[in-house]
């Protein structure tokens, strides 16, 4: 599947999420209590130790944990460059406190000794409900007559964090699920919250300084294009945007190409230099790309 730009370009909370996460996962296990991360009834119910829950949600506690969480994390940086770093906050936050939420009722219902998996568990099935819903499936294929498409290697790494640790993994994926579904539904409004304008222009300057140079250089790529025509078709298909009027790219066009990973803005401009061909406003794109 194609995810769009490759590294952490327009996806700086994704950037923040997997630093924070590996380097409170390496020094975990440096201090060699790995283990002990997660959640337990004891430690919320007897000791009262609420605190706990921030490193639990942040730091793995083994390596397959580790390689796959990673993997998953970076990959569902699509939908941070698809509604904006902004709305993107909001949601990690939400499916953050929702999950350990539930994670914290599920530990008064079993009562057990046993400690939950940590890691951002939550945060990231509950990616998996947007993912199931908005990421259209781009091609399919057939291995020893099983049907598989581009979206499978990610249900199946997603499948594997799961039972990495058994019952005790499933069930913070599961409460992860959850909360991806309050979010979707747009439970207590959820969906409309954005950060004040004054916190998202601090975080702004410590965050998303190179993300939007290279969005505005990306963008200005695809302006100086527009006035020629695409090379790969002759001229008098794709005539100049600037002496023809263009009808407007449809909703779900821009959504497709969102979903690959590449700015709102840049797509529709791609588009309607493309007249509304998918394939080239994709080439497009990613000639852009690479100036």
């Amino acid at each position: 599947m194609h995810a769009g730009p490759t590294g952490f370009r327009n996806a700086p909370v994704t950037r923040t999420l997997v630093i924070t996460s590996a380097v409170l996962s390496v020094t975990s296990a440096v201090s060699g209590r790995p283990r002990r991360l997660g959640l337990s009834f004891q430690d919320i119910f007897e000791n009262h130790d609420l605190l706990k829950a921030i490193p639990s949600v942040f730091a793995f506690s083994s390596t397959p944990e580790l390689v796959a969480g990673f993997y998953l994390l970076y990959y569902f940086r699509v939908f941070e460059r698809q509604i904006g770093s902004n709305k993107y906050s909001v949601f990690v936050l939400f499916c953050i406190i929702a999950s350990t939420f539930f994670e914290i009722l599920a530990l008064a219902l079993l009562k057990d000794s046993h400690v939950l998996a940590s890691g951002p568990y939550g945060l990231i099935f509950a990616a998996f409900i947007p993912f199931f819903v908005d990421i259209p499936v781009m091609s399919r294929f057939c291995v020893l007559g099983i049907n598989f498409t581009d979206k499978s290697i990610v249900y199946f790494v997603g499948f594997q964090l799961l039972l990495c640790g058994w019952k005790w993994s499933f069930i913070p994926g599961i409460c992860g699920v959850l909360a991806g579904f309050l979010y979707r539904v747009n439970a207590f409004g959820i969906r409309r919250l954005k950060f004040p304008k004054k916190v998202a222009s601090v975080v702004s300057r410590l965050f998303l300084s190179s993300s939007t140079s290279s969005t505005r250089n990306s963008t200005a790529n695809i302006r100086r294009n527009a006035r020629v025509p695409y090379a790969g078709r002759r001229v008098q298909n794709y005539p100049s945007v600037g002496h023809v009027s263009m009808p407007e790219p449809p909703e779900s066009s821009i959504a497709t190409l969102v979903s690959m990973g590449f700015d709102s803005n840049a797509a529709r401009q791609a588009l309607m230099q493309a007249r509304n061909d998918l394939n080239v406003a994709t080439n497009i794109l990613l000639e852009a790309q690479t100036r």
